[in-house]
């Protein structure tokens, strides 16, 4: 993200090591080089990202972090939806959305509350992506309650995921209206003026190799899910809710929690806050629309477990936020919760 972002490059080492794992045929080892492998992976992009932003001004920049923030979940997401693992798609999503939520703002809030006691915020611009993110559970989870009753068919279900993709992508697009244009001074944060460490040719060429890499890796992952599961004897409800979204933001999680302890929490929040609802209004949708053109269309029928997290997430946010301070009890709250869910996943 912008301003820091902590040196991962030295994990770049598993790439080479997870193509030896699969030459040698161990799924196993294929699948934990790989998943240490996209972490340094998600942080180039990321990095590569922001450099580009810096350079076409706060605008279309913010519209770069905001299209390019959550490129690796976008793309494991796309090989998962192609391999026909659409429990662990939708676990992943949400897990994203409550790692986010819990463990990245509460691991921020405790660590800066230790640090300065008591942090301030912007109310307003934490605002807007909560009640984006209230509206996004909600419809999320409508499907889901409509399908209790048993009414909603296989090709109602799939209509209905669409409609609800299609609304959810457009308030998205309204968002970025929002805080990109109409209303940037709500989201200009006072970090001053950035000068691009990097030239954008060199930019560009580490965010397409990356996101190759990215890809190959992916490919990587998800074939080898399934024997190493077997030998860990983890659920793919845990990997995908827990593992893989943590593998995924780790980059962008370190990079909130070094900016709580420089005391810059509005850049934490709209790191943590922010990615949910990015992933709840665009990531989320967009996998249904690439479903349907993999001739493997998705629904949106999360479990009731999956919106209870994402419910509880968003609620727990929303009333700690609503003064626009923090201090790390509520931080220590927040992984509290994340603890107790990912706990249960565990052992279901």
């Amino acid at each position: 993200m912008r301003g820091i972002r902590p040196s991962l490059s030295w994990l770049l080492i598993f790439v080479p090591a997870s193509l030896l794992a699969e030459a040698l045929h161990q799924p196993l080892w294929v699948f934990v080089t790989t998943a240490i492998a996209l972490v340094p992976l998600a942080g180039l992009i990321g990095q590569a990202t922001d450099q580009l932003a810096i350079r076409v001004g706060p605008q279309l920049g913010g519209l770069l972090n905001a299209t390019f923030g959550n490129l690796t979940e976008l793309i494991v997401g796309v090989l998962l939806v192609g391999a026909g693992e659409f429990q662990v798609v939708k676990a992943t999503l949400v897990g994203s959305i409550i790692g986010n939520l819990l463990l990245v703002l509460g691991a921020s809030f405790f660590v800066g509350g230790l640090r300065h006691g008591e942090q301030r915020f912007s109310t307003r611009a934490v605002g807007v992506h909560i009640a984006s993110l209230v509206v996004a559970v909600g419809a999320l989870g409508i499907p889901a309650v409509a399908n209790v009753s048993g009414r909603l068919t296989a090709s109602r279900a799939e209509a209905t995921s669409l409609g609800v993709a299609a609304t959810l992508i457009l308030l998205y697009c309204s968002a970025l209206v929002f805080t990109q244009v109409t209303h940037a001074h709500l989201f200009r944060s006072a970090e001053g003026v950035r000068e691009a460490g990097w030239s954008a040719r060199r930019a560009a060429g580490v965010l397409l190799v990356a996101a190759v890499i990215v890809g190959i890796e992916s490919e990587l992952l998800v074939s080898s899910l399934h024997p190493a599961l077997s030998v860990l004897q983890l659920s793919p409800l845990f990997v995908g809710l827990i593992l893989i979204p943590i593998i995924g933001n780790a980059a962008e999680h370190s990079s909130a929690v070094l900016f709580a302890m420089r005391n810059q929490l509005d850049l934490t929040l709209e790191i943590a806050v922010g990615s949910s609802s990015q992933v709840a209004l665009f990531v989320a949708p967009v996998l249904v629309f690439i479903s349907l053109g993999l001739n493997r269309p998705m629904d949106f029928l999360f479990t009731g477990y999956e919106i209870g997290a994402m419910a509880v997430a968003t609620v727990i946010v929303s009333l700690l936020s609503r003064d626009g301070h923090s201090n790390w009890l509520e931080g220590l709250q927040l992984i509290g919760v994340y603890a107790i869910i990912a706990l249960a996943v565990f052992f279901i």
